[in-house]
Parts: structure tokens; sequence; C-alpha cells
């Protein structure tokens, strides 16, 4: 199972998140449609920050970006400052958040994300940084990390 999620750089939360069982472009796509409806920004302010891979680098995906006015950035090989705040969620997120449960199902997978990500990583989870709490405060939602109309887990 592959999670793909977009943090906000300002506030540090997990804007929008997607399971799949494959890592492909498709996935990435889903999870910034989530993004982009929770989020009111103008053409031109928003930087999708990633790494290489072909699901980042993908037609569909850089399409999209260039028609919402999302600026695509990605560093050199080898290089992962430019997708660090990404880089940073999967650590806790496996070592504390999934890794010692067991799934059969992907709902059972999705359902142990957003209390994760909902309940403790976005709510409690103390973050680095001497403004967090003013970052979190500015711009605390209080709509869920992920938008999905019709969501069924």
């Amino acid at each position: 199972m592959w999670l793909s999620a977009i943090r906000d750089a300002f506030s540090r939360r997990v804007v929008a998140w997607e399971t799949s069982v494959h890592a492909d472009a498709d996935l990435v796509l889903t999870t910034l449609e989530y993004a982009l409806a929770s989020r009111e920004a103008e053409p031109g302010k928003l930087i999708h920050h990633a790494d290489h891979g072909c699901q980042y680098t993908s037609t569909k995906l850089t399409t999209r970006l260039t028609r919402n006015g999302v600026e695509a950035s990605i560093g050199s090989v080898g290089n992962s400052y430019d997708n660090a705040l990404a880089e940073n969620l999967w650590m806790p997120i496996k070592t504390k958040g999934l890794r010692s449960h067991t799934f059969t199902t992907r709902a059972e997978v999705n359902l142990a994300v957003l209390e994760y990500i909902d309940g403790f990583y976005n709510s409690r989870r103390i973050q680095n940084g001497s403004a967090s709490s003013a970052r979190s405060s500015s711009r605390r939602s209080t709509t869920p990390s992920r938008r999905r109309p019709n969501q069924r887990i």
C-alpha cells in the first residue's frame, strides 16, 4: 500500500492524502485534487515540491499543476532538500503511526491513516520551529486533512 501526502509548508500540516496499491501519477493527482479543493490560493502562489520519481515528473501531473498555476519544484538528483518537508513526514508515520499494525483491507489502512494524521499529527504533534504555534493558529482549518465528498472507509 502506498501513501501520498501533501503538506502546507507554512503550517506544516498535512492538507491532503490518499492511499493506493500503485505508486503512480494517478495517486499523486488524486492527492493534489484534494489539496487544491481544501485551499483557496491565487494562481502562482503555490509550489509543489517533489523528488524525481516518475509519478511526480509525469505529463499528467505537470499539466495539472500548470493549469492550476502551481509551480513544480524538483531538486537535483540525490538532493532531498527540495522535498524535505514531505520526507520528514514519512518517519513518524512509519514508526509511530502505522508500522506496528497489520491491515487486511485498504479501508483499514485509510482509517488508520485518518486517525493518525487528523487525530494526532495535525492536531497534537509538536511541529518544530519557533513560530509553530503562530502558524497553527493563523492557518488552522476546521476541515479534516482530506476532503472527499462521498468518502467511504
